[in-house]
């Protein structure tokens, strides 16, 4: 199963907390998810945003343009890996989209916290030198009332400013599985081994646009 590179048999064999191992065999096959949304799952809620980067590209799904492209793209990888994903993003997905992942996860939470990295995913990239200084005040909150002032205005930079955010959250998902990975093999005999090279984190397409975020924010 090694050889054929069978992520879902390795996933469904080994327990979830040993699922962090996956990583190096799989990054020809990786890609890293958030979405946002409307809420946290009520009747009236819908996935506003996909973010998905593979390790080189940046693929974005906007409710009401392309997001019936998400499910045919995911489709084409082995391995996924969120932040708090396995509680929130695939359920959600699974449930408003009807978008049902059957590739191997990694939810980055769970591994970060193993080795002492807790919060929120803004807190744990500030803590290790990755902190978003442009959207340092934008949250999941903030991103629905972009949405919300989106679909009054359609004006592009409240959309490129959400997309900016979403964006941002799967490319600093990259480093920080690295570091986690890194992390956890010193508890093992084989770190000088088998310890990857973290990346720098990839430079965001999109913008957050300050004089949107002051205006919603009354500034």
């Amino acid at each position: 199963q090694h050889q054929q590179r069978n992520a879902h048999y390795f996933a469904e064999h080994l327990p979830p907390r040993e699922h962090w191992r996956l990583f190096p065999d799989f990054t020809h096959s990786i890609a890293y998810l958030d979405i946002e949304t409307t809420g946290l799952g009520g009747f009236d809620d819908h996935v506003t945003t996909i973010a998905m980067y593979n390790g080189e590209h940046v693929r974005y799904y906007v409710h009401g343009v392309n997001i019936d492209q998400f499910e045919i793209d995911v489709a084409k990888y082995d391995l996924i890996v969120t932040f708090n994903g396995k509680s929130f993003d695939v359920p959600f997905l699974r449930k408003f989209l009807r978008v049902d992942i059957d590739a191997a996860h990694i939810d980055l939470m769970h591994v970060l916290r193993s080795v002492g990295m807790k919060g929120g995913l803004k807190a744990i990239e500030h803590q290790v030198g990755l902190g978003r200084t442009d959207m340092a005040d934008i949250d999941g909150y903030f991103a629905v009332i972009l949405w919300r002032e989106y679909q009054r205005t359609r004006d592009q930079h409240t959309l490129e400013t959400l997309l900016a955010y979403n964006v941002q959250d799967v490319l600093a998902l990259e480093p920080l599985l690295a570091m986690a990975y890194n992390a956890k093999l010193r508890d093992t005999p084989f770190e000088d081994e088998l310890a990857v090279r973290v990346p720098s984190l990839t430079d965001n397409p999109f913008t957050a646009h300050r004089d949107v975020v002051e205006r919603l924010r009354g500034w």
